[in-house]
């Protein structure tokens, strides 16, 4: 990883902004990401994340932190946070904004347990590929306390796959619709790809219920996307 995103976001925290991150994936074309959205405040943020950082509690872990934008809210409101992201960039950013535990680490290598877990930005894309979400779910379900609550977004895209007339173009021989390849460049250069999942809430619930785990959707946002609630099943 060339980490084009940390530099990004520390080109743009260090005032040496000149233009943004450009992204693309394999059923879609180029397309601008700016630099000042992952610098947004609580208002500027879409009412899903406004929702779920309303609903976090107790000790908060933050994966895939970025610039911490929303470890910053919750800091500020007093709850205790653990920022993680893979991107030695993101955690200098935000390290340097202020957030008291940052760390650089992988989601799998965290061991510690959490009132709150955020994934957030579409949380499940960190899962990368259907056939990991168990995976990534038995190892969340470890990491939460009695009656923790895992706060997750996504999409499901299946509407990527329309023609005008409604006729859908999916190959289905192909794996889930949902999993992207997802392109990175900036400045000109390009990250490594990336596989990326967006996964629609009936097979996140599945998998859910597979684990152990109960999930329910909180709220759907405008174009597609909701925010999901995932907690251990009570026996």
């Amino acid at each position: 990883m060339k980490d084009l995103f940390g530099k990004a976001l520390l080109d743009y925290f260090n005032n040496n902004y000149t233009e943004d991150l450009i992204t693309a994936t394999n059923i879609s074309s180029e397309d601008v990401l700016p630099l000042s959205y992952l610098f947004r405040t609580f208002p500027e943020m879409p009412i899903l994340e406004q929702t779920a950082l309303e609903l976090a509690e107790g000790y908060v872990l933050d994966v895939g932190c970025g610039a911490g934008i929303h470890s910053l809210t919750l800091q500020e409101k007093g709850l205790k946070i653990k920022a993680i992201d893979i991107s030695e960039g993101a955690v200098s950013v935000a390290k340097s904004r202020g957030i008291i535990d940052v760390e650089r680490k992988h989601l799998l290598d965290e061991t510690g347990t959490f009132d709150t877990i955020l994934l957030l930005m579409n949380g499940t894309g960190i899962f990368q590929t259907l056939d990991q979400v168990s995976k990534y779910l038995h190892h969340l379900k470890s990491l939460l306390n009695t009656n923790g609550q895992i706060l997750i977004d996504s999409s499901d895209i299946h509407y990527m796959y329309e023609d005008e007339d409604g006729g859908l173009w999916i190959d289905t021989n192909a794996n889930y619709y949902g999993e992207l390849d997802y392109f990175l460049s900036y400045k000109g250069e390009d990250e490594n790809p990336m596989k990326w999942l967006y996964l629609d809430f009936e097979r996140l619930k599945f998998a859910c219920e597979s684990t152990g785990l109960t999930c329910e959707k909180i709220m759907e946002g405008e174009h597609f996307d909701y925010l999901a609630r995932i907690t251990k099943q009570s026996h």
